[in-house]
């Protein structure tokens, strides 16, 4: 009898995974690789090898222990991409302090939601970033701060909080400055940094990241040393990163994106940490990749497609390019294809994942066929497991059906940070983590990625995946970025409206010119009849575009119900 296989993978491996904390690993690199870059800060002019960042490192470790920072404290950062973010990134590793990371473009609500959902105690912040002004948003949600000494608030709001450091190179009232604070280093010794980092386990948590609640509040993901630290080394694994590869990042730190693909998938295999800003600039990342002769580039589609229209792309020589990940977000084709013939990016991989996942669940190879690597993202990653589920009944779908993917292994957080309910909502009593995403499993084990579930579109009946639409709407010439999502519909009950962003220097088109160029080639009900043409889209900070925005901005502007 011929059966359909089931859509379950597992990822095997003869790689064992790492049994060691982060603060070991760093340790067991820098002692590997002492003369080799470990990080390249362009826009704060700081080049440091591996011998000189863990000495960098174990000064701040000193430091937050005279300050009084215990193994399971948290200490929250909120600041854009600098030295200062990754140095605390494994100071706190090494003391087992939890690193709760917040979003630079969170406003004096948020913040306060996320500071007393953590428990935050000690803070690190920058000064300002872009038109946040941290210092105004920080007095004025803890004026008490203005009449205290730095290390001794007593914030109403803010309960738990007993010390900021501003990363500002003046002194401002209640906070100490990341000199004053690194001064304090000399108050501990490293022995007693030692006798801690040698009692921490890489079960225990380490990382609180907030996935970004575009419904509800945000929730915090709580993530160990085994989760992140293994999830950075594999995603280097399929990379072949080694101590001769210079990765460009110019991803935000605070999200898993930065700090464990781009920081700990460098610190796993001895590569150098490169970052071109404090936040994205296209221009800033082609001169980091031409001036410190590159290997490797991360980024969202959105940041690849920006870089490709950079008017003078074609001066930057990126010939060193050889592999990186584009993650974040579901990859155009035509992207792809771009990366890797004019940016030399022969084995750039996709990644996929989620802030729960550590993040990275299933991944391309550069070995994989061209086809594979333009329409899935990959197969299961080693020691880890995939499967598709009907998101009404559970069962797990035949290879090639529709259905919600998860995932079991250690990649899977260990829980929402003081929320029981949402725990049990997101895994399962079997272990497996609900992503949320629609999927499909070949029979070969790759995975595409058709949507989520929430953003499926249901059109008089007809199931429509807007990934499909913008897939053949990405091959007209004229579009540089397309986005489809559903709206209401007497008639239909949903319809399709499509963002579209048209290249600069293309032939002009109109909405009934792009129904004309869908007509005959997808079906008549995929064909989006609403068009808006935008030179931007919703997005958040990591790059992801916000399509619930989209919605909601399209059903004022139509005057829908």
């Amino acid at each position: 009898m011929n059966q359909t296989l089931p859509s379950y993978t597992s990822g095997t491996s003869s790689t064992p995974l790492l049994g060691m904390t982060i603060g070991e690993m760093l340790d067991r690199t820098a002692a590997r690789y002492p003369d080799t870059e470990a990080l390249v800060c362009l826009h704060q002019d700081i080049r440091w090898t591996y011998k000189e960042f863990v000495a960098k490192v174990n000064e701040a470790a000193r430091a937050f222990v005279a300050i009084g920072v215990r193994r399971g404290d948290r200490v929250g950062i909120w600041a854009p991409n600098r030295y200062e973010w990754t140095v605390t990134q494994f100071a706190t590793a090494k003391v087992g302090a939890i690193l709760v990371n917040i979003n630079p473009a969170y406003g004096m609500h948020e913040l306060e939601y996320a500071m007393n959902l953590a428990g935050i105690s000690v803070l690190v912040t920058a000064d300002r970033f872009k038109t946040s002004d941290y210092r105004k948003i920080l007095y004025d949600l803890a004026p008490e701060l203005k009449a205290s000494r730095p290390g001794e608030p007593k914030a109403q709001r803010l309960a738990e909080l007993r010390a900021v450091i501003n990363l500002d190179t003046e002194e401002h009232a209640g906070m100490w400055s990341w000199a004053g604070f690194i001064n304090l280093a000399s108050e501990a010794s490293q022995e007693d940094v030692n006798s801690v980092q040698g009692q921490l386990q890489f079960d225990d948590p380490i990382n609180i990241q907030f996935t970004s609640g575009t419904t509800g509040n945000p929730k915090g993901a709580t993530l160990t040393h085994h989760n992140i630290l293994n999830n950075g080394f594999f995603v280097g694994e399929s990379q072949r990163l080694s101590e001769k590869d210079r990765v460009v990042i110019p991803v935000p730190l605070y999200h898993c994106f930065g700090m464990v693909m781009g920081n700990l998938g460098c610190i796993t295999h001895g590569s150098t940490m490169i970052y071109p800003g404090e936040g994205f600039d296209p221009k800033a990342v082609l001169q980091a990749v031409h001036q410190e002769k590159a290997t490797a580039l991360y980024g969202v589609p959105t940041m690849f497609i920006a870089e490709l229209a950079e008017p003078e792309f074609e001066s930057y020589d990126l010939s060193n390019l050889r592999t990186g990940i584009m993650a974040g977000s579901i990859c155009p084709a035509e992207v792809m294809k771009k990366v890797n013939d004019k940016m030399h990016m022969k084995e750039v991989q996709i990644a996929y994942g989620m802030t729960e996942t550590s993040p990275v669940s299933t991944q391309t190879s550069s070995l994989d066929p061209f086809e594979k690597q333009v329409t899935t993202v990959g197969r299961t990653q080693p020691h880890l497991e995939t499967k598709i589920v009907d998101p009404g009944t559970g069962n797990v779908q035949p290879r090639g059906e529709i259905g919600e993917l998860c995932t079991r292994g250690y990649s899977v957080m260990l829980k929402y940070w003081n929320d029981e309910e949402k725990n049990q909502e997101a895994i399962d009593t079997s272990g497996w983590m609900h992503t949320g995403d629609l999927a499909t499993m070949d029979e070969d084990g790759y995975i595409q990625i058709v949507g989520r579930i929430k953003d499926m579109v249901i059109r008089g009946g007809e199931n429509i995946y807007p990934k499909e639409v913008e897939e053949f709407l990405y091959t007209h010439p004229s579009i540089e970025e397309v986005q489809v999502t559903g709206i209401p519909d007497e008639t239909y009950g949903e319809e399709l409206i499509a963002w579209v962003k048209l290249r600069p220097d293309a032939e002009p088109v109109d909405a009934q010119g792009l129904m004309d160029f869908c007509k005959g080639k997808i079906a008549h009900f995929k064909i989006p009849r609403n068009y808006k043409f935008v030179d931007e889209f919703p997005m958040t900070v990591t790059g992801k575009i916000q399509k619930f925005k989209m919605r909601e901005i399209s059903i004022e502007e139509m005057g829908l119900k």
